[in-house]
């Protein structure tokens, strides 16, 4: 062994002793609850990927969808066409804001997935249930943001894990959130002229 490899090997010991002692004390387990916020692409595509973590493992998941309406995707084909025994799948929004440009409406929808949400969250058999889109829900008043933090601080299973994304992240939630991802938009190729892409976007 040369006396760099030697070294080498020396200070990766060391770092392994330091990890194995930080690990050691890190015991606990509990449901945790997740955002993810920002302007960059990956909210949703990080979340789905825990979704099927859940899946792979064969553990009960659910996804609630609040503004993404009836567009095919990937993700909620897959699981429709799969996965229906391991998660259940609600898709309560009828698209974006501007198109569906009926507040009302778009309430009433809105309502409608959140009370579904509980419902799903309350569950014990679902240890992950994701809410997509609700922090855009919530921003446009569809949704109390108070409510959201009481029930998922007084309601939410000790064990269940619960995902919350969309852009601008309420700061109540993000108070009381475990662990808080902001997707930050560095390029993007949609400001090039380049659309929405099956396998890429949906």
């Amino acid at each position: 062994m040369t006396e760099d490899t030697e070294r080498h090997a020396q200070k990766m010991a060391k770092k392994k002793a330091a990890r194995d002692k930080i690990m050691a004390t890190k015991t606990d387990q509990t449901g945790l609850i997740i955002v993810h916020t920002g302007k960059g692409k990956g909210k949703s595509t990080a979340a789905f990927g825990m979704i099927f973590r859940h899946i792979a493992h064969g553990m009960k998941s659910a996804v609630v969808q609040f503004i993404k309406g009836g567009m095919s995707t990937g993700e909620r084909d897959m699981i429709l066409e799969r996965f229906t025994d391991l998660c259940e799948f609600h898709t309560m929004g009828e698209g974006f804001t501007w198109e569906t440009q009926d507040k009302t409406r778009d309430t009433e929808m809105a309502q409608a997935a959140w009370e579904k949400a509980k419902e799903l969250i309350r569950d014990p058999s679902n240890s992950m249930v994701l809410l997509d889109e609700i922090n855009i829900a919530i921003r446009y008043d569809y949704v109390d943001i108070k409510d959201v933090v009481e029930f998922l601080a007084n309601e939410k299973p000790h064990m269940t894990h619960v995902v919350l994304t969309g852009r601008n992240a309420h700061e109540d939630l993000i108070e009381i959130a475990d662990l808080v991802t902001e997707m930050e938009l560095i390029k993007h190729p949609f400001r090039a002229g380049i659309k929405a892409q099956i396998g890429v976007e949906y």
